[in-house]
């Protein structure tokens, strides 16, 4: 069965804007242009939209789509299966979040009573399945699983009043960062701050802290884009220089 891009888009409820972007950036090219001009979509795109649009959900880049999709190894049968996984730790994950936000409920009408930990065991699970999701496979190649593993569950049994002052470190790294910035400096006093401030945040996951991993750590910063987009977000060119900065602090 062919479709037509207005077709195309319904059956996958996305606008044709979108697809015609696709195939201007060469990740989903029609089956062909008829005589009219329009751009006709046979059972192999629609298949190929369909593995972007998992894609997508997952947070994968275009870019890397593109990559994962037509590279010579690709087997849509085991993507089919991972993505399947995927879902599953989602679908765990918002089980968690929903339990969490019920029990609340529960215990501000006075049905239940929730101890401080457990209000705090939903997002910390969240938190520990975003990063795996982004990052795990880096991190686990760079770091070893035991070391993750530890660094999980040391978060999972954080404190409330711990867990408020980690993101009250991370938040604060942020403002003294986006600051330093403005020196073009990354071994001013402002920058070696914010450099201890990012110790002081690794601090609460890490079991041990060394100087060498901290520089691998800060090295990721730069060469992943996922971990760029974390603190490019806030300012561009943030990651290099928190980079940089720690590449003086650690020396």
């Amino acid at each position: 069965m062919e479709y037509t891009i207005q077709e195309l888009g319904n059956l996958a409820s996305i606008s044709t804007r979108t697809i015609r972007y696709y195939d201007e950036i060469e990740l989903l090219k029609p089956a062909r242009i008829n005589s009219s001009g329009y751009r006709i979509y046979g059972q192999q795109e629609v298949d190929t939209l369909q593995q972007i649009l998992f894609y997508r959900e997952l947070g994968v880049s275009l870019e890397e789509i593109k990559k994962i999709i037509y590279s010579p190894s690709f087997n849509v049968k085991i993507a089919l299966k991972e993505h399947y996984q995927k879902l599953l730790e989602k679908r765990a994950q918002l089980d968690q979040l929903i339990t969490n936000v019920r029990n609340s409920i529960d215990t501000v009408e006075g049905r239940n009573r929730m101890t401080n930990k457990d209000k705090f065991k939903g997002f910390k699970q969240s938190l520990i399945e975003e990063n795996e999701e982004k990052y795990g496979k880096e991190i686990r190649e760079k770091y070893g699983e035991e070391t993750i593993n530890q660094s999980n569950a040391k978060l999972m049994n954080m404190s409330e009043e711990d867990y408020l002052k980690m993101t009250e470190i991370e938040n604060t790294l942020f403002a003294v960062l986006i600051e330093a910035m403005e020196t073009r400096n990354p071994a001013s006093p402002l920058a070696q701050k914010a450099a201890d401030l990012h110790k002081q945040w690794l601090s609460f996951t890490w079991q041990n802290y060394s100087k060498e991993a901290h520089a691998g750590l800060a090295g990721m910063y730069v060469e992943d884009e996922r971990f760029t987009a974390y603190y490019d977000k806030k300012k561009a060119g943030a990651a290099l220089f928190l980079r940089d900065a720690i590449m003086v602090y650690t020396q």
